[in-house]
């Protein structure tokens, strides 16, 4: 089983960026797509980015396209998410995921969840 911890969350000011990421641990983390989500308050859970076990291929949300982007290291099983140009609207909990059916913005296709690291952005 793979667990995931998600860091790197914070406040900063509109304009800024901030850094996630998400380490993987346990038996294997081989053969697992990896994507984050994030939560508002009051809010559905949303798709932000996801990426393909080989690192080749990555899928964004519209709302954050040019601005996040999403990165793996297999040899070190950690999946970061660079956020530029944040936006008051960027500020939820995020979330990693582990997916090894392949990399969806579907959240209920994800096996694995991390516990959320809190992103808030002032304006």
């Amino acid at each position: 089983q793979v667990q995931l911890v998600a860091t790197g969350g914070g406040l900063v000011q509109a304009g800024g960026s901030l850094r996630l990421s998400c380490a993987a641990s346990g038996r294997t983390f081989s053969g697992y797509a990896m994507g984050w989500f994030r939560q508002a308050p009051g809010k559905e859970r949303d798709f932000v980015a996801a990426i393909s076990w080989g690192g080749g291929s990555t899928y964004y949300a519209d709302s954050v396209k040019g601005r996040f982007t999403i990165s793996r290291d297999k040899a070190k099983s950690t999946v970061t998410l660079q956020m530029n140009s944040l936006k008051p609207e960027d500020t939820a909990v995020y979330y990693c995921a582990a997916n090894v059916k392949g990399y969806t913005g579907d959240a209920r296709t994800y096996d694995i969840w991390g516990q959320g690291t809190q992103v808030t952005v002032s304006s």
